[in-house]
């Protein structure tokens, strides 16, 4: 059956995008320029209404059909032009969801109905197979209203938390059952508490946006767990809601009660590649409807993979950047959400898969957007190629992901890498973020959902990716981990102790350095994934509390608290989360505000900088000129010693400038499993202090009173 859609809005305007209701029905408008023609196909059940859309402004196919309310699904068909070597994949009898959905709803059938092509050639005859039973569909939905309340704690004052929505509850005994691994699960007040008790500030999520598994993750009876495998990039993902239906109505739930606890929500978004893969995959949305306007091509008509997941986004496209930035003004302004972590960021700014400029379009209308510009822009610095690592390349408003303090800390700690490094990485990564930005542009991480957790970070050597049913071919070689002696588990009092004190101490290295920390789920629990650093994937029919879920139940309560003293002494001591880099800058004491020392208490010199056998390094941060955005009271306005020691047991002498006369207040000890100091009382600045081991070390300074 067949009908033509009528009242147009006023003057024909394509606009919004997706499906609008209004008065009478719902307009409808989508991006397909070289379609002869587009019809929306209307769902009721399992049966298909294909209607014309009768108007073709801009590109864009768009009309008004009456009596089309809430709740209605769709989804379009695009007739035109079957040129693959051009890149035109239009194929009527594929069911396409809308670009622009606030909603799917449904589940992929048979992969190879999916494929716009038939038989094994993808460039061969377009295929006959209607793939409409095997699709999910759109849902027309109400737009949500707008959101003013966003916290915008400042940078200086930020602790992310990158979690997983369905595996962070699935599995938590104080969260109500029907809530666990689900949106509403971030919003009971037993996780509130943990978060706040452990200092978190802002959450960041794994994708949210509704996905579907990649066809390589099908084919082996697995199904994409992390989400990075983007279906649409409006409509929330409806898995982590209690019903189908609620998702919109639950993620708001959620941010509103974060936000009541003072906790940020910032989303990781993954807008440089879909679930569509390569040329070879499924049509599904954009490629039906324009792939030379939404997927980088090269000549032939093939995807440009600089993401490594078969097709990359064409981020110069102007269809591009008008739907990425709808998109993150719809979850910052509709859905409240604070911020963005964008999944392999040097893809936007690359055109055919070439070099990066840190103002292409995308980028740029990203900063310049009034609503955007309040928000938490964070970048993951590279994409998949050698030529897309771009750390510290990013505009001035952009964080970016720090895999280089990663890396440098875990090698000190390790015993393999030298002071020079991990002091760059502890002062904020000058040269790095130094050209006009702050410290806190520098995210530190020592653990991401991208690698080991903690706890696997220091009782595995080598990759245990089995269950990802890549024979092991998947995630990292470059771990820089140990295993103190035992693969995997241990009941070894003595390898158990050396993982615990190693854990300490990364930790302690994340949150007393300068930048914005960001912690691991679990983490602070000593969860483990069994050697697993990919664990993007599971069981196609795994629920949610068998899917990494993180087991509370038993877990490192005793190292929670060390995390949670950790996350208090940062906050109150404004010296330790500068705002500023050092640079040598004078302050109003006239001494330099950094200085750093060796295990004999002197300052180093060069020989000594270049001595890559040292593995203790103490810095002193004068307090006098920290510039810090924080107006609370009762800061500790002190100056501070800290002491990095990756050895064995050793006498140091405590290392402080020749200008200070006072003492030195022990806060802090990660050797203690409470980070609790050894001595209670203050000691002189020269003194020598004895460690059984590696061990960081806090120091308040107390000049005399005279």
């Amino acid at each position: 059956m067949q009908r033509y859609a009528t009242d147009p809005l006023p003057a024909g305007s394509p606009y919004p995008l997706g499906a609008t209701l209004t008065r009478s029905g719902t307009h409808f408008a989508v991006h397909a320029p070289d379609a002869e023609r587009v019809q929306v196909c209307l769902v009721d059940d399992g049966a298909e209404t294909r209607i014309d859309l009768p108007h073709h402004t801009y590109g864009i196919w768009h009309g008004t059909v009456d009596g089309v309310f809430a709740g209605q699904q769709y989804g379009y068909r695009a007739y035109g032009e079957w040129n693959p070597r051009r890149g035109r994949r239009m194929n009527p009898r594929k069911f396409l969801l809308d670009p622009a959905a606030r909603r799917i709803d449904g589940r992929l059938g048979d992969a190879t109905a999916l494929l716009g092509y038939a038989g094994d050639d993808p460039f061969g005859d377009p295929s006959l197979v209607n793939s409409f039973a095997h699709m999910p569909r759109s849902v027309v939905g109400v737009e949500p209203g707008s959101v003013t309340d966003h916290l915008e704690t400042p940078w200086a004052d930020t602790v992310i938390y990158e979690l997983h929505v369905g595996s962070f509850t699935a599995r938590h005994p104080d969260v109500p059952p029907e809530h666990r691994g689900r949106y509403l699960g971030l919003a009971a007040e037993p996780i509130l508490d943990h978060l706040r008790r452990i200092g978190v500030t802002a959450v960041e999520l794994l994708p949210v946006h509704a996905f579907l598994s990649e066809p390589s993750v099908r084919s082996r009876g697995l199904r994409n767990h992390w989400g990075y495998s983007t279906a649409s990039y409006f409509a929330v993902h409806p898995s982590y809601a209690t019903a189908p239906g609620r998702e919109i109505d639950e993620f708001a739930t959620m941010t509103a009660a974060l936000h009541a606890a003072g906790i940020e929500v910032v989303l990781d978004v993954v807008y440089n590649h879909t679930c569509e893969a390569s040329i070879a995959g499924p049509t599904v949305s954009w490629r039906g409807l324009d792939a030379p306007g939404y997927y980088q091509l090269d000549a032939d008509g093939r995807d440009i993979d600089i993401t490594g997941c078969g097709n990359t986004i064409d981020a110069y496209s102007p269809a591009v950047v008008a739907m990425i930035c709808d998109s993150l003004r719809y979850f910052y302004g509709r859905l409240g959400v604070d911020g963005f972590r964008f999944d392999l960021a040097s893809a936007l700014g690359r055109t055919a898969g070439g070099p990066f400029d840190s103002r292409a379009p995308l980028l740029s209308s990203i900063v310049a957007d009034p609503m955007l510009q309040r928000a938490k822009l964070i970048a993951e610095p590279w994409d998949a190629t050698a030529a897309g690592y771009q750390a510290g390349n990013f505009g001035l408003q952009w964080s970016e992901w720090n895999d280089k303090f990663r890396d440098d800390v875990r090698r000190f700690w390790n015993g393999d890498q030298n002071v020079r490094e991990l002091a760059s990485r502890l002062a904020g990564s000058e040269k790095l973020y130094g050209r006009n930005r702050r410290p806190w542009a520098s995210v530190n991480f020592v653990t991401a959902h991208d690698g080991f957790t903690l706890a696997d970070l220091v009782s595995y050597e080598n990759k245990h990716n089995e269950a990802n049913g890549e024979y092991g071919r998947d995630g990292t070689e470059h771990n820089f981990s140990t295993n103190h002696s035992v693969e995997g588990p241990s009941d070894d009092p003595d390898v158990v102790a050396a993982r615990s004190r190693h854990m300490r101490a990364l930790l302690a290295t994340l949150l007393l350095s300068t930048g914005t920390p960001m912690l691991l789920a679990g983490d602070e629990i000593g969860h483990t994934q069994g050697g697993n650093n990919n664990a993007y994937c599971v069981a196609a029919d795994a629920p949610l509390q068998d899917s990494w879920p993180i087991v509370w139940t038993g877990g490192n309560d005793e190292l929670a608290e060390y995390v949670s003293r950790l996350g208090a002494l940062r906050r109150s001591a404004p010296a330790l989360r500068q705002a500023e880099f050092f640079s040598g800058r004078d302050t109003p004491t006239g001494h330099p505000d950094l200085v750093w020392f060796g295990i004999d208490g002197r300052e180093l010199d060069n020989d000594a900088w270049h001595d890559d056998s040292r593995r203790t390094l103490q810095a002193w941060i004068d307090v006098s000129d920290v510039r810090s955005t924080d107006d609370r009271v009762n800061l500790d306005e002190t100056s501070w010693l800290l002491v990095l020691h990756a050895g064995p047991a050793a006498s140091i002498s405590l290392g402080a400038p020749e200008w200070f006369d006072g003492t030195l207040e022990p806060a802090f000890d990660s050797s203690d499993s409470l980070g609790r100091p050894r001595e209670k009382l203050g000691i002189e600045s020269d003194a020598v202090v004895e460690t059984t081991g590696p061990t960081v070390l806090a120091y308040r300074a107390r000049p005399r009173t005279r």
